[in-house]
């Protein structure tokens, strides 16, 4: 009986344990379901948090003040985002109320820093759109660089050591004669892309412009500055956006310019040095590339005769490149080895190159070739967008160079001063209405390897998908304005766009002689990011300041009767 009733107990403790287990169980699952479902329904809200921030226009306004060339400024800032829509879109459509619909339609948040002079008539007043190039670049060289109230200190033509870096009163800031506006390109910077085929909508040549050509509509109308003078000032891919810009905005938005300014052009991609060897039988890229390899070789003392004036030599390059050794490459497999041996021997005498690598490489140097090669007994590499820099090789058996030693040189420089520089001077960044309240600044996007560079050139039915060439833009854009004045500025150490190139491209416009003395050329010793120079930027900014002032004129005042 007693081990009956023993066995009766154990039972019922067995049981009320099994009874526990499972009330545990359940209770554990409910919390786990209960925790998922918060999480959830944080990771929801999160979502439509950034999802509305992104949907919206957004701004944050600073105050500051710079001393230009002696000249003390006082200035506010504004930093926010501008939301442009993909080409086609009517503002006067309803959003879509199609509950099966997984995405909305592509949308593009622009970040952008506007600085405004305080006290001055927007009449009276330049306002100037900048921005970098890439494609898919944001506007933080240029920002940081060059023409905004604050500037980071890069070493010359050398790597620049670690932070702490120093940022410092800009003293050749544009902010003494134009308003300013740095646009990061759609995908960069703090600005994003949403929606179905978003990078579709805006990763291309076209759309790309459409983008900006709405942005600037759009800023012009927000902050009432239609009727100031207005300019564009882009860099690299940003000559070749801005050609299809100005002309869009005198098309699409009946929005005259006053100038279009140029830095470091390439408006037609056929002559692209690095390129060349993908298109044989075209050989002006190799014409157009001497001169800047003849300047480089100057700088690094790697030529054969010792020229003390560099613009003196680089006219002789010039005239060589457009004479005696265009007249060779025509010659193709024809040429003869009396007329093969005397170029070879003219470029080692302009290069610095060996004559029997010249003549293995069939007289046709492309950029990657000449940068690996020129200081390769060294186990250097030169550099690509400022041949002044080096670096040591990464390899070197290989055709080219793996890297750019002026990119690799300066760019932490430039990304850890406006990191800083826009969360602690311009307030943004760190939004508690954006997600968890950090927002990353994108200085580049992934965009040139998704590019469309098909081009729809004006007054034409459909598309060219080849060399994207922008000439005929900034032709037009030029004769429906005739007024409208343009400007280049290069750098004789640019392996990228070499000045030559730009030279080229700007003589052959197809416009008058009379709008070509709308043309001004300027070349500075320096590399693709002029700036990047101390002495460079100073030219820089007298040069541009010289061009925006004499292309505008204030209204005069009209007297009532």
């Amino acid at each position: 009986m007693r081990t009956k009733q023993t066995g009766l107990k154990l039972a019922g403790l067995l049981a009320s344990v099994s009874v526990f287990a499972a009330g545990a169980g359940f209770s554990a699952q409910s919390v786990a379901r209960a925790e998922e479902a918060s999480q959830t329904t944080g990771a929801a809200k999160q979502k439509a948090s950034v999802e509305n921030f992104l949907g919206k226009p957004q701004s944050v306004t600073s105050r500051g003040s710079v001393t230009v060339h002696g000249s003390h400024i006082d200035y506010e800032a504004v930093s926010g985002t501008l939301i442009v829509h993909k080409a086609g879109w009517d503002d006067s459509e309803l959003p879509e109320a199609d509950k099966e619909k997984s995405q909305p339609e592509a949308t593009a948040s622009m970040y952008y820093v506007a600085y405004f002079k305080k006290g001055v008539r927007p009449e009276n007043r330049p306002i100037t759109f900048v921005y970098n190039g890439g494609p898919g670049s944001s506007s933080v060289w240029l920002h940081m660089g060059a023409f905004g109230p604050k500037r980071v200190i890069t070493s010359d033509d050398s790597h620049t050591p670690a932070a702490p870096y120093t940022i410092v009163n800009n003293n050749d800031s544009l902010l003494d004669v134009t308003d300013l506006v740095f646009i990061d390109a759609p995908g960069t910077g703090y600005g994003r892309l949403i929606g179905k085929d978003k990078e579709k909508a805006f990763w291309g040549t076209d759309p790309d412009a459409g983008a900006f050509t709405d942005f600037i509509a759009q800023f012009l109308s927000r902050f009432g500055r239609y009727n100031s003078p207005k300019y564009l000032f882009g860099e690299s891919y940003g000559t070749t956006r801005s050609a299809i810009v100005a002309n869009k905005l005198a098309d699409d938005k009946g929005i005259d310019l006053n100038g279009v300014i140029l830095l470091s052009q390439i408006m037609n991609y056929n002559n692209d040095i690095d390129g060349a060897a993908m298109n044989p039988s075209v050989d002006q890229p190799y014409v157009l590339a001497l001169p800047s390899y003849a300047a480089t070789a100057w700088y690094h003392k790697c030529l054969p005769a010792r020229h003390p004036d560099l613009k003196t030599f680089l006219k002789q390059v010039e005239h060589f490149a457009l004479t005696d050794y265009t007249a060779a490459l025509q010659e193709g497999n024809a040429i003869s080895d009396a007329q093969r041996d005397a170029t070879a021997q003219k470029l080692h005498d302009y290069t610095g190159l060996p004559v029997d690598y010249i003549k293995k490489a069939d007289l046709r140097i492309s950029g990657g070739e000449f940068e690996k090669n020129l200081q390769g007994d060294k186990n250097l590499d030169t550099g690509r967008l400022d041949s002044r820099f080096s670096g040591p090789t990464m390899d070197k058996l290989s055709q080219f160079s793996y890297y750019d030693p002026q990119s690799s040189g300066m760019s932490s420089a430039y990304i850890a001063a406006f990191n800083d520089y826009a969360r602690n001077t311009l307030h943004y960044g760190n939004s508690p209405t954006f997600g968890d309240g950090y927002q990353e600044y994108k200085f580049f996007s992934d965009a040139i390897m998704k590019w469309d560079f098909s081009h729809k050139q004006p007054n034409t039915d459909s598309p060219f998908h080849g060399a994207v060439n922008v000439l005929p833009d900034l032709a037009s854009a030029m004769k429906h304005n005739p007024r409208l004045k343009v400007m280049l500025n290069q750098g004789y150490y640019d392996l990228g766009t070499p000045y030559y190139e730009g030279i080229y491209e700007m003589k052959h416009l197809p416009i008058s002689r009379d709008l070509s003395n709308n043309i001004q050329i300027v070349q500075y010793e320096s590399g693709h990011m002029v700036y990047a120079n101390q002495n460079a930027l100073t030219q820089l900014h007298d040069n541009v300041a010289k061009f925006i002032t004499q292309t505008y004129s204030a209204p005069s005042a009209v007297t009532a009767k």
